[in-house]
């Protein structure tokens, strides 16, 4: 692989000869000064313009000395490798809506990409894809690829930040949402990129173009050959967002390295996206059970009625324990004395809403779950659907509500495991929690297997929550799953991927790294901890 560089000779050679003077952190307000000068670049300094970037959803603490918000691949080469040059740490800030502090930084310099947003979207009818600039929202982006292409062509990946994301961080993070199976990740739609590693080179590589061999891509930066090793771990094949992608055999293609990679090898800085035919309709149901061994029954059910594609759906959604008592208009969604929910979304293509509504009915009736027709809600106007959407995003809203009250925070899994196991897998967590006496919600993408465990801890429950939430992960990768099903590892799940994949692991994700980061300066501490 030939990385190209972004800056001319004479600019690399002003940039490296400054630097090699003026290193470290102390050297920033003299670093800021020749950025200023000689790129008209701005580094701010000012901690109250810094302390809005300091910290991401996850709400860990973070530090850093300086903020830069380039809106090039240009501006963004001139900053990497002054800061390579200059051994100064760098952590990139994107739509900080990631739950695992990903983009909270340690120390040195935050990177954000707030303003790189241009050039704006291409949509390519006959190739459905679209070229994206990777500082727009992703609903902005979804909803260009529908404008552009008169409503015919979508963006599928849907994760629930998608209107606070940008396409750079779903890209990082491997973003996935309500589509069950792999289809549902980003993973599966990014078809070229751009990327800039920390030495401020590029490189263009397209889905096929570089693939390892035996373990091993080559990257020539002009001067030099580096081997970079592909980490071997075996990954779970379940829905994941557990650390770097792995291929066992030595196998993969780049680009499957780089999405899900969390920033560890550089910063994506454009990249085409697969498109696919939009459908004529969908049809939404909401039905309530009498409680979740009904709805696990209806999962088996439904898997070998589809055949194990679970994928030909667009949602397939599960709220279960203790969730009426923390959502919004849940007298009407559940019949009864109903403690279970699913959600049901089912593209049409070449069939009307009543027959798709008429033959879905048929199959819920056929499931033998102890579905009652009356418990039964077709979504299939204005007002049903504002209520349905009012009553699942009060849940995670209430639950906070709950933990601010208490004085505390949400604990919340993020585990998948394989289908065979999730039965099992319920029952251990649910034992588990109520042996403690903990307070509780259970939601989650149910085609997936993957329920996010919610625990609403008192203040003097707070370090048994902990340990309840490390048994979770424990008995996950005991049965063959993973610790994070789309948020991630960040920071704040280092010990998860530990617990799943081991410290060879983690040596292997290290050894990734170095080829093209020896000093470790970019994003550090994400996914496993920096020497």
């Amino acid at each position: 692989m030939k990385l190209q560089a972004v800056l001319t000779p004479d600019e690399a050679i002003a940039v490296d000869e400054f630097c090699g003077r003026h290193a470290g952190i102390e050297s920033l307000p003299l670093l800021a000064k020749f950025l200023r000068e000689r790129f008209n670049l701005t580094l701010d300094l000012d901690p109250d313009i810094i302390a809005g970037f300091v910290t991401d959803s996850s709400n860990l603490p973070g530090q850093a000395k300086a903020l830069a918000r380039p809106a090039s691949i240009r501006e963004c080469a001139v900053l990497f490798r002054a800061c390579y040059a200059a051994k100064i740490p760098i952590t990139v800030s994107a739509g900080k809506s990631n739950l695992t502090g990903s983009a909270t930084p340690e120390q040195g310099v935050i990177i954000s990409t707030i303003n790189m947003s241009k050039p704006e979207p291409k949509v390519d009818l006959a190739g459905k894809t679209v070229s994206a600039p990777v500082g727009m929202i992703l609903e902005d982006l979804r909803n260009e690829v529908l404008k552009a292409s008169g409503g015919k062509l979508i963006y599928p990946v849907d994760p629930t930040s998608r209107a606070d994301s940008t396409v750079g961080g779903t890209i990082a993070c491997n973003a996935s949402g309500f589509v069950p199976g792999e289809t549902g990740a980003t993973r599966a739609w990014v078809e070229e990129i751009e990327i800039l590693l920390p030495n401020g080179l590029a490189l263009q590589a397209r889905r096929g173009q570089y693939v390892s061999g035996n373990g091993i891509f080559l990257i020539d930066d002009g001067k030099h050959v580096v081997e970079l090793p592909v980490p071997r771990y075996r990954r779970p094949a379940i829905k994941n967002a557990g650390g770097p992608f792995s291929a066992p055999d030595g196998v993969m293609d780049f680009i499957d390295l780089i999405v899900g990679s969390e920033g560890l090898f550089g910063l994506v800085t454009a990249c085409k996206l697969k498109l696919i035919d939009r459908p004529d309709d969908y049809l939404d149901l909401f039905f309530s059970l009498p409680e979740e061994k009904n709805a696990v029954k209806f999962l088996d059910f439904l898997r070998r009625r589809l055949g194990g594609k679970l994928g030909a759906l667009s949602a397939l959604e599960y709220f279960g324990v203790n969730c009426r008592g923390h959502m919004d208009h849940e007298d009407i969604l559940f019949k009864g004395r109903d403690q279970a929910g699913i959600y049901l979304q089912v593209p049409l293509r070449n069939k009307t809403m009543e027959d798709a509504a008429e033959e879905w009915l048929g199959i819920l009736m056929e499931a033998d779950c102890d579905i009652d027709e009356q418990a039964i809600m077709l979504l299939d106007n204005d007002r049903n659907r504002k209520l349905f959407m009012e009553s699942r995003h009060s849940l995670p809203a209430r639950a906070l509500e709950v933990v601010k009250q208490r004085g505390t925070f949400t604990i919340m899994s993020d585990t998948v495991v394989p289908p065979e196991k999730f039965a099992e897998f319920l029952a251990f967590t649910h034992n588990l929690i109520k042996a403690e006496g903990l307070d509780y919600v259970a939601f989650g993408h149910f085609g997936d297997c993957h329920l996010h465990f919610t625990i609403l801890p008192h203040k003097e429950q707070l370090e048994r929550a902990v340990a309840v939430y490390d048994k979770m992960v424990a008995k996950s990768a005991e049965l063959g799953g993973v610790y994070s099903g789309e948020h991630g590892t960040g920071k704040r799940k280092r010990k998860d991927f530990l617990q799943c994949y081991g410290p060879e692991g983690a040596a292997q994700v290290l050894a990734c790294k170095h080829a093209v980061d020896p000093d470790l300066l970019f994003n550090r501490g994400n996914v496993v901890a920096f020497p």
